[in-house]
């Protein structure tokens, strides 16, 4: 595919606030990202060097499944890294409901103080697992956990940067894409070109949909960073690696790269998603973060119960 002008008002916003960072070095955003080989999951910590103020997306809080405890080493090591370099963390953004590993967005939030925000459609995730873990009516599915719900080509900022969210569905329907300054971090949508894309098998997922979704990230300019949400490190690879380039991803992905046709797309998503297994963690993530990353109220003896329906999934 060619590099044409898009039409899409949001890209070409996102593609001007990219160009303008670009030009101005006080636009760029500084940005440290901490891997966590357990759930081969990066988060970051995206900041102003004007200000300090401060994002963190995608915070993992450790789960250990056969015991059922959590525990906080992945989020101790941002919260370090913040305070080493005196940041004011606004916000705690997620990009999509993970199923591969729970938010510590709000531990990191009782530290560190900011607001907690996913994309608007979280809605249709929150109906769907409601009903499959039997949540009740005391489980709202309105969003109401996190402060702030964003839409497609919403504006917001962090100190003087700026960002635009992109909704970007198919992993999920509720996924989103955030352009900060000159980066763009595009959560489960792409990972590393050798690597190829997402899945979009769970429920509401839509492989045509995660087409188009990359296919408008790609119509950014091709020197916009991706930072990703994922890596799994390609077989030949020795390294893991979590930054690349829409040039990058647009010359060699290897599922979506230029001239990949959606039909070919769909077909090859399809007939891969049919031989991959769950995720280890699907059931206890999505169950916490569908709830904003807390854990789901205590019963009459103070504890938590995470449920496991059976032969539903």
């Amino acid at each position: 595919m060619p590099d044409t002008p898009t039409t899409d008002a949001v890209l070409t916003r996102a593609a001007a606030q990219i160009q303008a960072a670009r030009d101005e070095a006080s636009q760029r955003p500084t940005i440290a990202g901490f891997f966590d080989e357990a759930t081969f999951t990066v988060s970051y910590v995206v900041h102003d060097p004007a200000t300090c103020e401060a994002a963190i997306i995608d915070s993992v809080l450790d789960y250990e499944a056969a015991s059922g405890r959590t525990s906080y080493a992945s989020a101790e090591r941002i919260i370090e890294y913040v305070t080493s370099k005196n940041l004011k963390v606004m916000w705690h953004i997620e990009t999509h409901a993970h199923a591969d590993h729970l938010s510590a967005a709000p531990f990191l939030q009782q530290k560190l103080g900011g607001k907690l925000a996913i994309g608007r459609e979280i809605v249709r995730v929150q109906d769907v697992f409601g009903k499959l873990f039997n949540a009740g009516t005391e489980f709202e599915r309105d969003g109401s956990q996190f402060d702030h719900l964003f839409t497609d080509g919403e504006s917001f900022a962090i100190g003087t940067l700026k960002a635009i969210a992109i909704h970007v569905p198919g992993h999920t329907p509720a996924d989103m894409a955030y352009v900060i300054g000159d980066a763009a971090f595009v959560g489960d949508t792409i990972f590393m070109p050798d690597f190829g894309t997402a899945r979009a098998d769970f429920p509401g997922g839509d492989a045509r949909q995660l087409y188009r979704s990359i296919r408008r990230l790609l119509a950014l300019p091709r020197e916009t960073r991706l930072f990703l949400c994922h890596d799994y490190k390609a077989p030949g690879r020795n390294e893991f690696a979590w930054e690349t380039t829409v040039g990058a991803q647009r010359e060699g992905n290897v599922h979506v790269r230029d001239g990949v046709s959606e039909d070919d797309f769909v077909a090859m998503r399809t007939t891969r998603d049919a031989t991959l297994s769950m995720p280890n963690l699907i059931l206890p993530s999505v169950q916490v973060n569908i709830r904003g990353g807390r854990l789901p109220d205590p019963e009459d003896n103070g504890v938590s119960y995470i449920k496991i329906p059976v032969n539903a999934v």
